[in-house]
């Protein structure tokens, strides 16, 4: 999946049911098949559908439109509290190294946290007003971008944001220190120098070899206290550290089954509406019973059970827009099952990619051609089908795969074998939804077909991160939520470069790591955006990896919440949730 990440332009999140996911992730623009049925002149209201009245056959949404009840903050009360789930917290606060780089950490910083850049919907990006007054290119060779910093921008702590902020960040992203872990260094290896400009508040970062877009770099930076080396990868363990943030809300409490943000009394910028704002942990089943009984406002109704709920219910809207993240299948390539690439490309073509997309969205009105790509979403020019030509489903292909690598079909099992050693994989998913359940069990089902045995290992979702970071799966749905729209220059050595700590694949092709790197050195889009093609390509090739679906973002609020679509984990305001301005949601009068 794609997040809303910090640093890297993706962030993972667990799939307590992979459609509720996918709402948070998925492409941005309309890349679903329209059924023939539905009204070309009907449209969304921007506050979402009735529940009850929303119909089975509800319009599309619009390619750059954010369904999130716009409102001015005059029709808004002062005051209320919002109540959401999520399904971890931490215990890894620190969203810049590769422990905290989850999709759920990342929701908490926009709310406590510098966020440099406002997007819109489609992902143009603006400078925030609240931490930069002036950004622009001051050199083209070598490439130098000047940042003037808002005068008023100051860390919790009392210390002024100023041009040192931009040099711990590059100090940590490079990869040029040992001892970080950063999600993703691309862009900042490229990065020769960060010095103060014309005074303290102006940043001036020069790059060795050109990077493109800039943008990318910097949408979030850290305080210069915090870069101690075991302070940057210990010291943000169950520690949100308050004093080294910036934002409109501060952290008011926390533990392992909540936490809670309230207004910033140090914040210099427009005052929050909202008194208070809890995230509770709680797994699938739990978030819409909740939703149901008053005691959260907002939640994920990306899959038929739970949309069902909602639509019972009075005083409730649905929001819906299409995802900015991508599910895909991950195979732990270390794991004694998955080394024989035979293996793993059988296991590939024992899946039925279609079929699996109808399970995650039966009952939703929602129709989608399995991806081809796990960086560029179907709605961005240059897309392109990235899988291998003979990787597509085929119980016969799968057998005959095996078959050429020397394993034979087992007369009494019906599984494949190599020297007695049956092909045994274990498959493991997060949590206890109806849809999830019904995907593992058709990958058992398919795997059966084509002479793979596939065990189920069902987790609890809280164990996400200690499963993931662990290397404690062989084979697991998890998703990319994009953190920006620039995925095509810097997503693609973090999911598939061969050093990246955020490729849970653990493979890599040297030529393909070059081409990653060589599409951030681009300038022209289009080209960037050809070579980045070239370099998945080979990377899925592997076999380690390989996308399903993008998928819609569904989202139950309670009437009258506004200038809300949810996070990037699941929003209904596509581009424009990697930085909400939360100080702006609130209930309306």
């Amino acid at each position: 999946m794609k997040s809303f990440q910090k640093t890297g332009a993706r962030a993972a999140v667990v799939v307590t049911a992979l459609a509720l996911a996918l709402s948070a992730c998925g492409s941005g623009g309309d890349n679903s098949a329209d059924n023939g049925e539905h009204d070309a002149t009907a449209k969304q209201p921007l506050a979402g559908f009735d529940a009850k009245t929303m119909g089975a056959d509800y319009p599309m949404p619009e390619d750059g439109v954010a369904y999130d009840n716009p409102q001015d903050r005059d029709a808004l009360q002062q005051g209320g509290t919002l109540t959401l789930a999520t399904t971890e917290v931490g215990p890894n606060w620190n969203s810049f190294s590769t422990d905290g780089n989850t999709a759920y950490m990342a929701q908490f910083w926009t709310y406590y946290q510098p966020q440099l850049w406002d997007y819109d919907v489609s992902g143009n990006p603006t400078p925030n007003p609240d931490y930069l007054t002036n950004v622009e290119v001051t050199s083209e060779d070598p490439l130098v971008v000047t940042y003037d910093i808002n005068e008023k921008a100051t860390w919790n702590d009392g210390t002024p944001i100023d041009w040192t902020a931009f040099e711990a960040t590059w100090k940590t992203q490079s990869g040029k220190t040992e001892g970080y872990n950063p999600p993703s260094t691309s862009g900042y290896d490229q990065v020769a120098s960060v010095t103060e400009g014309d005074n303290a508040k102006q940043a001036v970062v020069t790059f060795e070899t050109p990077f493109y877009p800039y943008q990318f770099l910097f949408a979030n930076i850290e305080h210069p206290a915090a870069v101690d080396v075991a302070t940057f990868t210990e010291g943000w363990v169950n520690n949100p550290h308050n004093e080294w943030a910036a934002g409109p809300f501060k952290v008011d409490s926390f533990d392992d089954t909540q936490a809670t943000f309230v207004p910033n009394e140090k914040w210099w910028g427009t005052k929050p509406l909202l008194d208070k704002v809890t995230f509770k942990v709680m797994d699938s089943s739990a978030s819409i019973n909740a939703f149901q009984n008053g005691e959260i406002d907002a939640t994920g109704v990306s899959a038929a059970d739970r949309l069902k709920v909602a639509q019972g219910m009075d005083n409730v809207q649905i929001r819906v827009n299409t995802a900015t993240s991508s599910g895909v299948v991950t195979l732990n390539t270390k794991a004694d099952s998955l080394k024989d690439i035979a293996v793993r490309k059988a296991l590939t073509q024992s899946i039925d990619r279609t079929k699996i997309n109808e399970i995650d969205f039966q009952g939703l009105n929602w129709q989608e051609e399995p991806l081809g790509s796990e960086i560029m979403f179907p709605f961005q020019d240059g897309y392109e089908d990235n899988m291998p030509a003979d990787s597509g489903y085929s119980v016969e292909a799968a057998g005959k795969t095996l078959e050429d690598a020397g394993y034979t079909k087992n007369d009494s099992t019906g599984i494949y074998e190599k020297d007695g050693t049956p092909v045994s994989l274990k498959y493991t998913f997060f949590g206890d939804s109806p849809t999830q359940t019904a995907i593992a069990n058709a990958i058992q089902a398919m795997g059966k077909a084509s002479g793979i045995d596939v065990q189920l290992d069902n987790q609890d979702p809280s164990k996400f991160s200690d499963v993931v970071l662990g290397g404690q799966y062989e084979v697991l749905i998890m998703a990319w939520s994009a953190s920006d729209p620039y995925g095509y220059s810097t997503s693609g050595c973090q999911l598939y470069c061969s050093d990246s700590d955020s490729n849970f694949t653990y493979i890599g092709d040297p030529e393909a790591d070059e081409g990653f790197k060589k599409a951030g050195q681009i300038e022209d889009t289009a080209a960037a955006i050809k070579q980045l093609n070239e370099a998945e390509k080979k990377a899925l090739a592997l076999y380690g990896t390989f996308p399903l679906n993008n998928g819609p973002v569904m989202l139950a609020v309670k009437k009258g919440l506004a200038n809300y679509g949810g996070s990037s984990i699941a929003s209904s305001s596509g581009f424009k949730a990697i930085n909400p301005h939360v100080e702006n949601v609130g209930w309306e009068k």
